[in-house]
């Protein structure tokens, strides 16, 4: 899949920089070509020797090696190189990678080169929390710097959140995601929502679900990557943004339909949001606890955004695609649900506990259209969202020969 596909890989210094040799293996088994950059930093932890058996390449670390110079300059390093992939991404190198520093080979090449860039964040807790590494990011994504979100676990310093860098096979699936999905929908529009909706019971209490938005998000990055004019409409959660996406934050089902509906007319839409059923008609004032007395809540059908879309006459979406999370008899109910809201396909997953969809970093689909259905293996919910953007491409006659 990366056949004849030429990577920089740039390490930097963190201990996530044993994963990159992992990494490394990973590409040469899909047939890319792997040339490394070495921080000064990154070898306190991995060795030029260990990298250089790995790619079977020499190893850069010196700007100011006349060696290197004379064999491969900085700027032909930067430029002879299809993607540049810096892994592990340090708090270090993000804020002088937005600010334009180059001062040494690493920074030099990546201030330099044309090509496209991709970073894997690794970082303490604290570290990945701070403003300052939360608006590096921002303005690099916004500069079309892709970026794959560091897991939640243990660290190495002994504290537990958000800071691991995302596993060798997480960075593979965003490298394909790249290749897989330059140009498929070109001159394409998509509307994708995602994420949970919060319908308020007071002015303090809502009621929601488990959606971390995180499938959702994915698909809005891989139909972006795939050169389709993107709106991404997304309820309260804890994700980034995609880059190359327009967002719009809502935080109830009436305001992502009514969102939805003025984002009318578009190719593809995909209802990966995970509306909330019902809403409550809101108190003026928080509810209190009254003698024992449990308060009276007088539920409300909220309007169902994949059926009118995929209702919605003219302006209907050529594409119409949603999903059903489902905890028993996945495809007898997921199967009633598409025709019942007359969408085209229905992405059925399992959120029962066995299968684990909400919040996990895999999910296991069972795509159901009017032909039949595909079950898909496991996969990491960006290997799902590069698999979706393929069969809509190949769907809307726009696949890549």
């Amino acid at each position: 899949m990366l056949q004849g596909k030429r990577i920089l890989l740039v390490v930097t210094g963190g201990i996530a920089a044993y994963k990159a040799l992992e990494l490394v293996r990973r590409l040469r088994e899909r047939g890319a070509a792997v040339r490394a950059i070495l921080t000064r930093a990154g070898a306190e932890f991995v060795t030029p020797l260990a990298l250089a058996a790995l790619t079977e390449e020499r190893i850069y670390s010196d700007l100011f090696s006349l060696t290197d110079e004379a064999e491969m300059g900085h700027i032909q390093l930067s430029r002879d190189a299809d993607l540049l992939v810096v892994a592990p991404a340090t708090a270090d190198i993000l804020a002088r990678m937005r600010a334009g520093i180059a001062d040494d080979l690493a920074t030099t090449a990546l201030l330099a080169t044309d090509k496209s860039v991709l970073v894997a964040p690794a970082m303490n807790v604290r570290m990945w929390h701070h403003p300052a590494t939360q608006e590096n990011l921002t303005t690099l994504r916004h500069r079309g710097v892709g970026v794959v979100e560091p897991n939640e676990g243990p660290m190495a310093c002994g504290e537990f959140g958000p800071g691991r860098m995302a596993e060798p096979l997480e960075i593979i699936a965003a490298i394909e995601a790249f290749f897989q999905a330059q140009g498929l929908l070109a001159g394409r529009s998509a509307l994708v929502t995602s994420g949970p909706t919060h319908e308020p019971l007071d002015p303090v209490r809502y009621l929601a679900n488990r959606s971390s938005g995180k499938q959702g998000h994915a698909i809005a990055a891989a139909l972006a990557a795939a050169g389709a004019r993107t709106l991404l409409i997304s309820g309260p959660v804890e994700l980034a943004d995609p880059p190359g996406v327009e967002v719009v934050k809502v935080e109830t089902a009436r305001e992502m339909l009514d969102a939805s509906l003025r984002a009318l007319p578009v190719d593809i839409a995909v209802c990966a949001a995970a509306v909330a059923d019902w809403r409550a008609r809101p108190a003026s004032q928080k509810l209190k606890k009254e003698g024992g007395r449990l308060p009276e809540l007088t539920l409300e059908e909220n309007p169902d955004i994949l059926a009118q879309l995929a209702q919605h006459g003219e302006a209907r979406p050529a594409l119409v695609v949603g999903f059903a999370a489902e905890t028993e008899r996945l495809l007898e109910h997921a199967s009633a649900k598409r025709l019942r809201k007359g969408c085209d396909w229905i992405l059925a997953n399992d959120v029962s506990e066995k299968g684990g969809a909400f919040g996990s970093a895999d999910n296991e689909i069972t795509l159901i259209e009017e032909a039949g259905s595909e079950s898909w293996p496991r996969l990491t919910k960006q290997e799902v969202a590069v698999r979706l953007v393929r069969r809509i491409a190949e769907h809307l006659g726009k696949a890549a020969p």
